[in-house]
């Protein structure tokens, strides 16, 4: 007969082998910050940039299968719940796509297009961002 301390393990490793034991520390660490959040006041407002950014990234770490911490951004974030679509998303920054580029993550062709770009000997002029300086995670 099987001792408890081999159950567990068995359970554990049963759980980890489905992917289900890291997406339940995600949603434990996600619930953390919730309540911790709700302690330190209203969150800020998302802005439509941080909405746009925050949707680069949670497409980017799904695509890596990184969804512990895309759920943990989401939660932390404010961003919502259900993805932007990936059209209005290539729209809102002016991308063109092939059939190839839509394949991968929308960040990983801005990349790509940054560093294979000759335009200005490489170098990209940045413009200062319609971003207030107290944004999320800034304090003025």
């Amino acid at each position: 007969m099987a001792t408890i301390s081999e159950l567990k393990n068995a359970v554990r490793e049963t759980l980890e082998s489905r992917g289900v034991l890291g997406q339940l520390k995600a949603r434990i660490r996600a619930e953390v910050f919730s309540a911790l959040d709700e302690h330190r006041g209203a969150r800020p407002s998302l802005s439509h940039e941080n909405l746009l950014i925050n949707e680069l990234i949670r497409e980017y770490l799904e695509f890596n299968k990184y969804r512990n911490t895309a759920s943990v951004l989401t939660a932390e974030s404010g961003q919502p719940e259900t993805p932007l679509d990936r059209q209005f998303l290539a729209t809102e920054l002016r991308v063109s796509e092939d059939a190839s580029s839509k394949t991968v993550p929308l960040l990983y062709g801005l990349v790509s297009h940054f560093l294979n770009s000759s335009d200005n000997r490489g170098k990209v002029l940045l413009r200062g961002a319609a971003v207030s300086v107290s944004a999320p995670g800034h304090d003025s």
